[in-house]
């Protein structure tokens, strides 16, 4: 993946806006701002785009809208960090008061071809087992 400026995919379920928690969403942005990272929020209605086209990579296209079923969790999807980066950005949202965002990952080879709703199923099934894992 060619490195480029640092960008975060963040979508955020309509029942947390309405619920007032856009206070995360403000915590997380002023942290993304400081670090002079952009971020493109997602609708509902992208989330049957391919994650290369959502994140702006060259030779993806906007795909014919298709409809998911609602995503009732945050998904976070970062492209082009390097691994200190990564690591000062997760601890910066951390330091801001920034509640665990459970569904994240890094753009890769592999999942910029997906709808950006197979990778949150994708993500949710990894943190199940992680959970599960944690448990034991």
């Amino acid at each position: 993946m060619a490195a480029g400026k640092e960008m975060v995919l963040y979508y955020q379920p309509e029942s947390d806006k309405q619920k007032g928690n856009d206070t995360k969403a403000a915590k997380m942005k002023a942290v993304l701002v400081r670090m002079g990272i952009r971020i493109k929020n997602i609708s509902q209605e992208q989330m049957g785009q391919t994650v290369g086209y959502l994140a702006g990579l060259e030779g993806f296209e906007e795909q014919e809208a298709e409809v998911c079923p609602p995503v009732k969790e945050e998904v976070l999807v970062m492209k082009n960090f390097s691994n200190a980066r990564l690591d000062e950005f997760l601890m910066s949202l951390r330091r801001a008061g920034v509640e665990r965002i459970a569904l994240k990952a890094v753009v890769t080879d592999t999942n910029c071809k997906w709808k950006l709703y197979d990778l949150y199923q994708e993500l949710v099934k990894e943190h199940e087992v992680m959970s599960k894992r944690e448990q034991k």
